[in-house]
């Protein structure tokens, strides 16, 4: 039985801006975004969220839920260098990591190197060295895998510890209100509720046939997942051929306006993972999904791989520009970057190191 834990940093953005200029310190502060209204708020201090402020939301909107709210440019570079800070402190009990953000990742400690045993204990460790050495909180969720020890993480927030045990695992995931399992978006749950689906116990009543006839392949997997079942292992080196992020939402859009916030934040979001990882692609796609769940994508290869975030905003907004949507609304946008140089800069990689 593995003993996993998954660790996700408080409000990372802001925490480091709350921390490293006094002025933010206990303010509603938000990273991203501006006070004229104009772009899209990456993270908001926890001050801020209680105004109702939250990601991916629009500058203009932001300054409706909290007009007293400040803004604050992104300072990816020095994120990147708090990651590296954590990951080191991972390192320390654990060569098993698997990185989902700059701000998250889950560990494998079943046989950590300091012989501590105890999951729980070794988690209190590395919150305590992470606000010891760098003054930031972190929560995390300890359980016997990934699946339960991401949701647990997120139960007692910020600076929390949540222990879900191998005896506790079912009765945990029957009570807990879909919305909270990992995977399921807004609109899914929405329909989960249609169905009479709210907790895990409803989601239960379903065999794996009919959750597939409904929900396709996730069907498999939520099946699997109200039961504990996930035997998925910490992989230190996940391999992909690109890096994207996508995004359903919850009433689709027909404003190309709101259509430009939301793939500003999703290049944000793609150029920060290219950049974590070192990789450089030339291959920009963009992906949209309609209301009527037809599909289609487009690409563009530059003649050099992307350095800077305002060269990948200009290719994805070019490709939106490009596409006639004839009075068509849009259910989910992505994008994503391949076609990545090798480490030599002289040609195209066979693989590359995802960041999922």
């Amino acid at each position: 039985m593995r003993k996993i834990i998954h660790i996700d940093m408080d409000a990372f953005y802001a925490s480091v801006e709350q921390r490293d200029f006094p002025e933010f310190r206990g303010k509603a502060l938000a990273v991203g975004g501006s006070p004229d209204g104009r772009g899209v708020v990456a993270t908001a201090s926890y001050e801020a969220r209680q105004y109702g402020v939250r990601s991916a939301m629009s500058s203009r909107m932001a300054l409706q839920c909290c007009p007293h709210l400040l803004f604050t440019r992104p300072r990816f570079e020095v994120y990147k260098e708090v990651s590296q800070h954590i990951r080191s402190i991972f390192r320390r009990y654990t060569d098993l990591i698997e990185p989902l953000s700059l701000d998250e990742a889950y560990l494998d400690v079943t046989d950590d190197k300091l012989g501590i045993g105890s999951a729980i204990d070794i988690a209190k460790e590395i919150k305590e060295a992470i606000w010891n050495e760098l003054q930031l909180t972190a929560s995390a969720g300890v359980s016997v895998n990934k699946f339960v020890a991401k949701i647990a993480s997120d139960l007692q927030k910020p600076n929390g510890l949540t222990f879900i045990g191998p005896s506790k695992v079912v009765s945990f995931l029957e009570a807990l209100p879909v919305h909270k399992f990992f995977g399921v978006g807004k609109v899914t749950a929405q329909k989960m509720n249609q169905m009479g689906i709210h907790i895990g116990r409803d989601l239960k009543r379903f065999n794996e046939f009919e959750l597939m006839q409904h929900f396709g392949k996730s069907g498999r997997f939520y099946f699997h997942m109200v039961r504990g079942i996930d035997d998925r292992p910490v992989r230190p080196n996940r391999i992909s051929k690109s890096v994207g992020a996508e995004d359903t939402f919850s009433s689709d859009l027909a404003d190309p306006a709101l259509m430009k916030i939301e793939l500003l934040r999703l290049s944000e979001k793609v150029f920060e993972r290219t950049e974590k990882s070192n990789k450089k692609g030339r291959t920009v796609t963009l992906k949209i999904r309609f209301s009527d769940f037809s599909l289609i994508t487009r690409s563009k290869t530059l003649l050099s791989p992307i350095e800077s975030f305002v060269e990948l905003e200009s290719a994805v907004m070019d490709l939106l520009d490009k596409q006639n949507f004839e009075d068509k609304r849009v259910r989910l946008l992505g994008v994503t970057v391949s076609n990545f140089l090798s480490e030599d800069g002289q040609g195209p990689e066979n693989a590359q190191l995802s960041l999922f």
